[in-house]
This record gives C-alpha cells, structure tokens and sequence, in this order.
C-alpha cells in the first residue's frame, strides 16, 4: 500500500470519515501572504504554536490517517475583492496539484469571490469542468454582503446548473485581523430566501450558524435542500439542540468538518465519538452524507 493510501479497516468505527472543509494550511501560503489571519486570530482559536506558520500536506495528512478521515474537502478561499487590502486568496490550481497528487485523499472547492463578475463565473465552470471540483465555498462577510444578497445571485445559478453544492460560513465571525474588521453578516434565516429562489441548488450552512445555531436547524429543517455542518468549532462544545437534531431527525442533513487549521482532525473525530450517537446516524453524517451530496467515490 503506497504511503498515505487509506485503510479503513485500521480505523475505530471501520470506515473512514469525511471531512468536508478544510483549509490550505501551508508553509508556502504563509510565506505568499495568503492567510488572511493574524497572531491574535491564532491566539483567541488555540492554533498549535508549533504550526502557526503552515504544516506540509504531508504531514496534513498524517493527522488525517491517525484520525481515521480518508478524504477532505480542500478549499481555494477567496477572502474579499481583491482591491481591497488585506484579501487574499488560495489559487484553484493550488487546489488542483494537491487533489492531483493526492486523488484518494483531497477533493477540490471553489472559492467565490463574486465581485470578479463573469471572469470568475467562468473560473468557477473551468474549477469543475477540468480540475474536477466537487463544491463551491462562500464566505459573505469578506464581501460584507448578507447570504441573500444580490451580488450572489449569478454564482448561485452557476453552481445550481453545473449540479455542485455551495457551501457558506453562517453564524458570527471572528476578527480575524486588527487591520481587516468585517461584519457578521451571516444569519442563517438568508438561505431561506435563497433556498426558495433557488430549489435546485444544494446549500450547506457551516460553521454551526452559532450563535444562530437554532436558526440553522430550522432553515435546515424547512427545506430539503439546506444542510448544515458542524465544523469550526469543537464537537464537544456543539450545542445539546444540534446534536440532538444530527442524531434524530436531521441525521440526513448534518455532515461533518473541521475547518482545519481551526480544529485538529484527532480531536475532531475523538470528540465526535464522545457525543455517543447511534451508530446509523453517526456514519451518515461522518461519511454517507458526504459521499451523496458532493457525489464522491466510495
């Protein structure tokens, strides 16, 4: 077995895991200027000081076999329009070597920057069409713009006709530097108006919607194409109502993520496991969910 191919029988539960949100995390996007957070951002989250400046995808993904995730979603963020300080990106043909030399292990998702108009809808065809991206990835408050914004329409069209789901940070956000201060804009109840505009198109809600986690639930609960995920945040700390939803009644609409480097994959998956689901449901949001929504191998 090559190095870094995966075997699930190795693993506790006896399948691998999916995580569907993580980020380029390495020493050349720090050294590119590409993370768009600072020491206090790092400090406020707990990062490891040992890979506060970047960890090797090789190293990335020795975390992931100890965890038992055999694929991640890997995002090429676009963090605001670019002619305005501080925003960044992750090029999609990042993404794409690291998928390429990694196929079993690393699926692609477009960052959405929709201030780059038709341009970037057509990097968003080329994302999926050639470099096999899985997904679209959204975080409205680099555009400081609510999730039901108009400036999101057209990439919102362009995802439900290509047949990918979006995903889109909900919730507060944090300040991510003293130098970039951005507004929360992402209550949960917008992908209610955008969920009715747009039947078609599968939307995941990430990062918990906290502290609108129970607004979440309801959109997630309304409509049969909204989802939510619990990454960002520690599973220990992810609210009695929502895991009692991901284990009961919304077992198929929950999925599971780290939004690496915020949360460690071991912690992550270990912490998971102590919340004590069923084991149905546990496997759907892990892996099964994963597997249906972004229409992955396995």
């Amino acid at each position: 077995m090559a190095h870094h191919d995966f075997d699930a029988s190795r693993t506790r539960l006896g399948f691998g895991a999916i995580d569907i949100v993580a980020n380029v995390h390495t020493p050349e996007a720090y050294a590119e200027g590409r993370i768009p957070v600072d020491d206090g951002f790092r400090d406020k989250v707990g990062y490891d000081p040992g890979q506060r400046r970047g960890v090797t995808i090789e190293a990335y993904l020795d975390k992931k076999d100890r965890a038992g995730i055999e694929r991640t979603l890997l995002v090429a963020a676009r963090c605001g329009d670019r002619r305005i300080r501080g925003s960044t990106e992750i090029p999609y043909e990042w993404v794409r070597d690291i998928c390429a030399a990694h196929p079993g292990r690393f699926s692609g998702l477009a960052g959405i920057d929709p201030t780059r108009g038709i341009a970037g809808l057509k990097e968003l065809d080329r994302a999926v069409h050639e470099y096999g991206f899985v997904g679209a990835h959204l975080y409205p408050h680099w555009f400081e713009a609510a999730p039901d914004a108009a400036i999101f329409y057209p990439y919102y069209a362009r995802c439900a006709e290509l047949g990918i789901p979006i995903m889109l940070q909900v919730g507060h956000c944090l300040l991510y530097s003293k130098d970039r201060r951005l507004p929360s804009v992402g209550r949960p109840i917008a992908l209610d108006r955008v969920a009715l505009d747009f039947p078609e198109l599968n939307i995941i809600g990430i990062h918990l919607g906290w502290p609108w986690h129970e607004e979440m639930v309801a959109v997630a609960f309304k409509h049969p194409n909204v989802f939510m995920a619990g990454d960002a945040y520690a599973p220990k700390h992810w609210p009695a109502s929502v895991v009692h939803f991901a284990n009961t009644f919304g077992q198929d609409k929950f999925l599971f993520g780290t939004d690496f480097s915020v949360i460690e994959p071991e912690r992550a998956m270990q912490e998971v496991e102590a919340l004590a689901f069923r084991p149905v449901p546990l496997r759907k949001i892990l892996r099964d969910n994963a597997l249906r929504l972004f229409k992955l191998p396995g």
